[in-house]
């Protein structure tokens, strides 16, 4: 269970990024976070392992504070956290086994991690988290020669090696290709499904959220106007959360 209480951010420069945010997100539930560029999204979901703190309220995890931890509690809590972004942030030199067996390093002291002391099970675990997204046969390929799409893939596997409970996607499709968004966003979706991880993804795209969320928050001016099923996302609650453009803009396909 993730839950905001009260939760504002605001920049330094005086921008407010999220205004009084009040959720509880359960476990197991698919949730996309969506709203125009600016809204608050990357910040609500950058806030929840803490790599962007908050100015007020409280966000705990499971009943652990986040924002209260000291250094040695948020490890642990970040452990239990996966996290997939836009920006591959693969060691890209490094083969795909290497990058998806640093998921585990949260769980070893810092002078195992830096000998990269891995064990039989830690290895067993990558080639099935790599099986999963139906990427084992590039185990022993280096990162930079996959495509977009397998990065991001491999990135999903990492989180799995992680075993964490928690995985945030904030943007992880923005990249790619429509045939190569819906493997991903399909991959996401059966984890959550199959697995029972929770899944808190930020998306441009209201027809993938429509598709694969459970549950759709959306975000204007760092506040929540708008949190329910895909199914009651209707024309109008859109046109409140992003004005008529939208829908010349898409052609109404949303």
């Amino acid at each position: 269970m993730i839950t905001f209480d009260h939760v504002s951010k605001t920049y330094p420069n005086g921008v407010q990024g999220l205004d009084d945010i009040n959720l509880t997100i359960e476990q197991g539930e698919f949730v996309a976070i969506i709203g125009l560029s600016g809204a608050g999204k990357s910040t609500l979901l950058r806030s929840i392992n803490q790599l962007v703190p908050i100015t007020k309220g409280d966000i705990r995890i499971n009943g652990r504070s986040v924002t209260k931890a000291n250094k040695r509690e948020l490890r642990l809590i970040r452990r239990q956290i996966g996290l997939i972004s836009q920006q591959f942030n693969l060691v890209k030199r490094s083969t795909v086994q290497k990058n998806v067996l640093s998921g585990r390093l949260g769980y070893y002291s810092t002078w195992k991690s830096i000998l990269g002391l891995f064990t039989a099970e830690d290895y067993q675990q990558t080639q099935a988290a790599l099986a999963a997204v139906g990427l084992l046969d590039k185990l022993q390929t280096r990162s930079d020669q996959l495509s977009g799409g397998q990065q991001q893939r491999v990135l999903i596997a990492r989180a799995l090696v992680q075993q964490a409970p928690i995985i945030l996607a904030d943007e992880p499709v923005a990249s790619l290709d429509p045939i190569t968004t819906e493997k991903v966003m399909r991959d996401l979706q059966q984890i959550n499904q199959n697995m029972a991880k929770t899944i808190v993804i930020n998306l441009h795209s209201v027809p993938l959220a429509r598709t694969y969320a459970t549950r759709v928050i959306a975000l204007k001016a760092g506040t929540v106007v708008f949190d329910g099923t895909a199914e009651a996302l209707t024309d109008e609650r859109l046109e409140q959360i992003y004005g008529k453009a939208i829908f010349e803009e898409s052609g109404r396909d949303l």
